[in-house]
């Protein structure tokens, strides 16, 4: 009976263990800005929202490079803060598109602590904010990993911005909480016999494969590397199959969050924003690639 007993204990700390551990997995932010988009030679504007619960929301807007074509509202995985995240959109501003990138509560100067669904808040705030400044040209949402997976749901979920948006970009999402942490619980040994446990703990209503139909019309791209360790490729695959045309996926040979470190998904990614820039002016949807040699490596 003692030694039961003591078993009951051990497997409730580990379980604990799992479940802090989980917790991470959703948010892990850090307060320090450890740079600005300066320091990466780009102009940049401080902005600060308010949430419709009151909470104060920052973030920075990337103006673009000569002329406006539109603009690319970027939300973050889901560790550290914008400052660590901006290098990942620093080269969209010399094509002409201004770059808006918020800071979840908790992440960075926002107030508050994150969780869900409150930072769905957030990103409402930031997204009225971009349509505001905007200029009458095309938004466009581009999210990472835990950021394309609230993307998604938001912009499926969103009237605002379903009517808004000109396309969607995702970038290593996942396909719906339970399927996440059972996957992070299942790659440690000390956490696996609790993976369903956990996941069933972690089981978030707010998954991108119950929505992510109900992203069209408005045109979806979905990017996401066969090598990834973090987010199972398989589970971007399931998000192409439920997900309804117009829609396109890259399927680069990259780990987690790298595809638009390749220059020629960059290329894909322009073509996207160009081509569904032209389509909502009316225009055809044909269009020249944009020069290669000329993306900047950031």
């Amino acid at each position: 009976m003692a030694i039961k007993r003591v078993s009951k204990i051990i497997s409730l700390i580990i379980f604990s263990c799992t479940l802090e551990a989980c917790s991470g997995l959703m948010f892990y932010p850090d307060k320090a800005l450890v740079r600005t988009p300066e320091k990466l030679g780009l102009a940049y504007q401080d902005v600060q929202l308010e949430a419709r619960d009151g909470l104060k929301i920052y973030g920075w807007l990337l103006p673009a490079q000569g002329e406006l074509k539109g603009s690319v509202y970027f939300l973050h995985g889901n560790a550290q803060n914008i400052s660590t995240h901006v290098q990942n959109v620093a080269w969209l501003p010399q094509y002409g598109y201004q770059v808006f990138l918020i800071d979840y509560r908790g992440f960075g100067r926002s107030d508050g602590a994150p969780r869900l669904p409150e930072v769905f808040l957030d990103i409402e705030a930031g997204f009225n904010w971009l349509l505001d400044h905007a200029d009458h040209k095309p938004v466009f949402l581009l999210g990472q990993s835990i950021g394309a997976s609230l993307g998604i749901y938001f912009a499926a979920t969103n009237p605002k911005a379903k009517q808004h948006l000109a396309g969607i970009v995702s970038d290593s999402a996942f396909s719906s909480y339970f399927e996440i942490v059972r996957h992070v619980s299942a790659s440690n040994w000390l956490s696996w016999p609790f993976q369903y446990p956990a996941a069933a703990m972690m089981d978030y209503p707010y998954n991108p494969i119950d929505v992510i139909a109900d992203i069209a019309p408005v045109p979806l791209l979905l990017a996401h590397g066969s090598k990834d360790s973090v987010v199972p490729f398989s589970q971007g695959q399931k998000l192409y199959q439920a997900a309804r045309q117009p829609k396109i996926m890259i399927q680069p040979e990259t780990g987690h969050d790298e595809a638009f470190h390749l220059q020629n998904n960059r290329l894909s990614l322009l073509n996207f924003l160009q081509q569904h820039n032209l389509a909502q002016k009316g225009c055809p949807n044909s269009i020249a690639e944009p020069e290669a040699d000329l993306l900047q490596k950031f």
